[in-house]
């Protein structure tokens, strides 16, 4: 026992080292996945689609509040499709749709 709590309490600053190194790269890694607002969509994570401003400004209009939501930190990875069995009946299938009809709108010849 007293070998197990001796390896965990070794691993706990090597981990921590990890995460710390790691976190920059996760913070930057949405503001890169977003190559143009043309390659957004319902599958796109949230927090990709308000990177772009176009996409920004489709998510305020069409799902308002969604971005200043108490719990975006914990959703912003999830896309649109992944968040709506989880949003209480409030994102319903008009909305993505009109979404994903403003979404389209920004890349008029795809």
């Amino acid at each position: 026992m007293r070998a197990f709590v001796f390896c965990i309490a070794l691993l706990a600053p090597v981990s921590a080292i990890a995460a710390t190194e790691a976190a920059p790269q996760a913070a930057t890694a949405p503001v890169a996945a977003v190559a143009t607002a043309a390659s957004l969509n319902l599958d796109t994570p949230i927090a990709d689609i308000a990177a772009a401003p176009a996409g920004k400004a489709v998510l305020d209009q069409q799902l308002p509040g969604l971005l200043t939501h108490p719990a975006y930190e914990s959703f912003k990875a999830f896309s649109l499709k992944a968040l709506q069995p989880y949003s209480n009946g409030l994102i319903t299938d008009e909305r993505l749709a009109a979404v994903e009809t403003g979404l389209k709108a920004l890349n008029p010849a795809g």
